[in-house]
């Protein structure tokens, strides 16, 4: 062996440093943790059990709010515009779903509306801009409940569309990530359901007013299978993640991808296989995408097309400033940033 072959050997055997994709931030608390919004790449904002809310403002450091009233409750969605602005989604039956607002950085909360039907259970909260957005929930007499603002919460309107958003016999949704609902451009809007005999995704163009629904190739048929996430990156191209949340390493289809708006859907596998809770677009990157759940988390550099594993660790929701910068959230306080490869081509 020559001198120059030694010397390759040696610096091979020479260990590297590995790197997390995923590097933990302390939270200050325990409580799940389901609502993530990022806003820029140094403000973001969390929510979670026990009327918890998290917010960064220098992407590094956490403050922990608990919004006044809602202490006994799960806040399982959350949409930030700016560093003070944010709207917050409780969910559970009847008056447990609530909508409370913060104009001064989460130091004092308003609650601006209760769910009007004993019966009803919200799931999610999108918004387009401060003024518009949108709020939905489980079937209320055999239809979902939609309704829509336009004054930033102040006021809500329900959406009276029964044939669009007729329900199937047992079919819900998963308030799981917050991303059973999103929204893209100024007037689109999908939301997933799972459970029933499909797993489906509902379209909406008209800023929530009328809707669609279309069937995808993810399996349901029972109360815990179906689409969990929906996510744009446009008007066209999307993806919906999901699987069973009851056995997080399932192999069956975990994903499906739709090129017309969620008109139709075909078969996408997600990595890492099992059950995902939540798909996102990354701003600035066109063709990724990332997606998480208890089996851990992957992205997709070709709108879905294929995945690479990132972690196995287990997360409940992601979100993302731009193509280096993003968060996820999850299980015992779970805040972490993003340190993994750029997500761009």
């Amino acid at each position: 062996m020559s001198s120059m072959g030694a010397w390759q050997d040696t610096a091979a055997t020479k260990p590297e440093k590995t790197v997390r994709p995923w590097q933990r931030q302390a939270s200050g608390t325990e409580s799940q943790l389901r609502g993530l919004s990022v806003v820029s790449p140094t403000v973001a904002w969390a929510s979670g059990a026990k009327g918890t809310v998290l917010r960064t403002v220098d992407g590094k450091t956490w403050k922990k709010f608990i919004v006044p009233g809602a202490e006994a409750l799960d806040l399982r969605d959350i949409h930030a515009f700016d560093a003070d602005t944010a709207t917050v989604l409780s969910i559970g039956p009847g008056d447990a779903s609530r909508i409370y607002r913060t104009t001064d950085g989460g130091a004092t909360w308003a609650l601006q509306i209760t769910n009007p039907d004993a019966n009803g259970f919200w799931d999610c909260i999108a918004f387009w801009d401060r003024d518009n957005g949108l709020v939905f929930g489980d079937p209320v007499d055999g239809a979902y409940q939609v309704l829509t603002t336009s004054d930033g919460g102040a006021s809500w309107q329900a959406t009276v569309d029964p044939n669009g958003l007729k329900a199937l016999s047992n079919e819900a949704a998963f308030a799981a990530s917050g991303t059973c609902l999103s929204v893209v451009g100024e007037n689109d809007a999908w939301f997933a359901t799972g459970g029933g005999a499909q797993a489906r995704v509902f379209h909406s163009t008209d800023r929530g007013r009328s809707w669609e629904a279309a069937e995808t190739p993810i399996p349901a048929g029972a109360p815990a299978k179906g689409v969990f996430s929906v996510g744009f990156r446009d008007s066209d191209v999307g993806l919906a993640v999901g699987g069973d949340y009851s056995d997080r390493r399932l192999g069956t289809l975990n994903g499906a991808r739709s090129e017309d708006g969620g008109a139709t859907w075909t078969p996408a596998p997600v990595l890492p296989a099992g059950y995902m809770s939540v798909v996102v677009p990354v701003p600035g990157a066109p063709d990724a995408f990332v997606a998480g759940g208890l089996a851990g988390s992957g992205y997709s550099l070709d709108a879905g097309r294929t995945w690479k594993v990132l972690d196995k660790l287990p997360v409940n929701t992601v979100g993302f400033a731009s193509a280096t910068v993003g968060w996820a959230v999850g299980p015992k306080g779970l805040v972490m940033k993003y340190k993994g490869p750029k997500l761009s081509k």
